[in-house]
């Protein structure tokens, strides 16, 4: 089920999320009801997001929305924005890298690993995989990701694995 509105771009004074959309009460009431609450969410027709939605307490239901795509669509503070929603029916709430998957299919003590992280720990992940923009630094930095699960058993600290990252070497 889609739902498409226009909304303002507001930021938060929350540690968490700086910068929200509201969501209108009647698409919010009909997300919630689905369950879903991670959405792929697409701003004035261009930008794609894999995005959380979020219930606001007194103030309604909200979306995410990172700098990236603020900057690209030059969005500041009071923005009127388009946005387009949809469940994101995919197994992680984000796309899985290429080389991720194909580490995970050589590497099952890496994979059984991975799958015990929570789902917003594996989001967190597969996101700084597919954010660089050639397959090899991609492939460089799932396979340290990997490595450095192995060597913790899984317990993340995420300021030593970027260090680990930095240091890793093939």
């Amino acid at each position: 089920m889609q739902h498409s509105f226009t909304a303002i771009l507001e930021r938060t004074e929350s540690k968490l999320w700086n910068w929200v959309i509201r969501v209108p009460d009647q698409i919010g009431d009909a997300i919630k009801a689905t369950g879903n609450t991670r959405l792929i969410a697409t701003f004035n027709n261009t930008e794609k997001a894999f995005c959380s939605f979020k219930p606001g307490g007194k103030v309604g239901y909200w979306l995410t929305i990172n700098k990236e795509i603020r900057t690209k669509l030059k969005l500041d503070k009071g923005s009127k924005i388009k946005v387009k929603v949809e469940p994101d029916n995919s197994k992680y709430g984000m796309p899985l890298p290429e080389e991720m998957e194909e580490l995970m299919y050589q590497d099952p003590e890496g994979e059984a690993i991975f799958h015990k992280l929570t789902p917003g720990k594996q989001r967190s992940l597969l996101y700084l995989i597919g954010k660089p923009k050639t397959s090899d630094t991609r492939l460089r930095k799932a396979l340290a990701i990997l490595e450095y699960l192995k060597m913790v058993n899984g317990k993340l600290d995420f300021p030593e694995m970027n260090e680990f990252i930095k240091g890793f070497k093939i």
